[in-house]
């Protein structure tokens, strides 16, 4: 068994990261096996590489693609391949039509201005019936959380969001318009989880990192990041477990929707 120093420093992040953590085993609820399948994730920031990693154990030749620059040299090290740097404006892809069996997006579309041409470039890359996972925060204003978030100061600019989110239905509507056609769709990290991730972010952006441009991130997604907060980080890491059991208390709104959804869709 590999010792806790050899493990790479995302997977150990990894680790310890609620969110991410319900991010990856919502999706390996749609994503299924198969070794023969082409596969795609398309992320924008707050990404060093350990979701990819996890979803590449899913099984399928897998090539990543990234709208921001400052983690990729770390991602790519961590996945011994190269991370295709993607511009936010055009969204072109730069793979061939009718490429890819599956496309998995993470929390992408509300970073752009004109989240439609990155759902037309899906529609062109995926196979005939392939299928896109797509996942985002969820749009509603309404919820409490994202309410706090506007009053402490967390607003979209700090995530460096065009838009708060999209809600289940926006999302279909969305992918729908781009030919593809909606299937199942979830949800994940409800009131506990949001709350509790909205305080530890709050504590990096608006006191670790005073001063910081607003948008350049709410955790640290390179090692450079990380050795900066290193000391706060390892307070973090020893009260983790207490967040863990915190966050569990989601449980008990089992029939809330929660805080960032999924939509599948289908060419």
């Amino acid at each position: 068994m590999a010792s806790p120093t050899t493990v790479p420093w995302q997977l150990r992040m990894f680790r310890r990261s609620l969110k991410k953590r319900m991010k990856v085993r919502a999706l390996k609820g749609f994503l299924g096996g198969g070794a023969d399948r082409k596969c795609l994730l398309v992320t924008c920031g707050d990404n060093n590489g350990a979701i990819n990693f996890h979803l590449r154990g899913s099984g399928g030749d897998w090539a990543w693609a990234e709208f921001e620059d400052e983690a990729r040299p770390d991602m790519e090290a961590l996945l011994g391949a190269p991370v295709h740097l993607l511009d936010k404006e055009s969204c072109r892809l730069p793979f061939p039509d009718g490429h890819f069996d599956l496309l998995v997006s993470i929390d992408v579309h509300e970073h752009l201005q004109h989240p439609e041409r990155l759902a037309a470039e899906f529609f062109r890359v995926l196979k005939r019936g392939g299928r896109a996972v797509v996942t985002t925060p969820n749009g509603d204003e309404r919820k409490l959380v994202v309410r706090l978030k506007r009053w402490t100061g967390m607003n979209n600019l700090e995530y460096g969001h065009v838009r708060t989110g999209f809600t289940i239905p926006d999302l279909e509507a969305l992918l729908g318009a781009a030919g593809l056609r909606p299937g199942r769709t979830a949800s994940y990290a409800k009131f506990f989880t949001e709350f509790l991730e909205l305080a530890i972010n709050w504590v990096y952006v608006k006191v670790l990192c005073r001063g910081r441009a607003p948008g350049s991130g709410i955790a640290p997604s390179s090692l450079k990041k990380l050795q900066a907060v290193k000391k706060s980080y390892f307070f973090y890491a020893m009260l983790y477990p207490l967040f863990w059991a915190f966050s569990q208390l989601d449980r008990l709104l089992f029939f809330n929707r929660g805080y960032a959804v999924i939509v599948e869709a289908g060419k």
